[in-house]
């Protein structure tokens, strides 16, 4: 049986939905935390994200994406929006908007979708403890001492798992030799589609 949320998130499954909650939140909350200067407008935009996710759950496609780079580019953009309205509130005779126009939400660009797939490809590539360990960093967005909590792994083993598996996929991706000390963070750019 098929573990996809998202199809019955766009009939209106309320375990479904409840689901994708439990499923995504970690990843949301982190890209919201991260993209936001306080917490209150983190928990804001987490719900702003789920909302949007609600509304555009029938546009997804597994062949394109996989649920989880399908919600983190809906929250990207919708983060990416906030960012953009609060700069026009804060400083309203100036305003900066040098990123250009977004795309259409749930019409990635060829580019943004290519990178998804690029990536997604690529990690199912690394040894099964390397993927283990970097989706729980990428996809939760946990910290090396909750992945080594969750999983039972040494901390040690944790990170070691977590660099090889990064300087693994930018070889695969192209992206050339990892500076040293940028295993810290594992998640940054992987989780936006693939961009080092």
């Amino acid at each position: 049986m098929s573990d996809l949320l998202l199809p019955n998130v766009a009939k209106g499954d309320p375990i479904a939905v409840r689901s994708c909650i439990d499923r995504f939140g970690g990843l949301v909350w982190s890209l919201a935390r991260r993209m936001c200067p306080t917490d209150a407008q983190a928990e804001d935009a987490v719900q702003e994200i789920f909302v949007e996710v609600w509304k555009n759950a029938y546009k997804y496609d597994e062949r394109v994406a996989s649920e989880t780079a399908f919600v983190a580019m809906l929250a990207r953009r919708r983060l990416i929006d906030r960012r953009r309205r609060e700069s026009r509130r804060i400083d309203k005779g100036v305003i900066v908007d040098d990123a250009g126009p977004a795309a259409p939400v749930g019409e990635p660009v060829a580019d943004e979708a290519d990178d998804v797939r690029r990536a997604s490809e690529a990690l199912t590539r690394l040894s099964e403890e390397q993927q283990r360990v970097l989706r729980l960093s990428i996809f939760q967005g946990l910290s090396h001492e909750k992945i080594a909590t969750s999983t039972g792994l040494p901390l040690g083993t944790v990170k070691t798992h977590a660099r090889r598996g990064l300087m693994k996929l930018r070889e695969l991706l192209g992206f050339g030799a990892m500076p040293q000390g940028d295993a810290a963070g594992t998640g940054a750019s992987l989780s936006q589609g693939g961009r080092a």
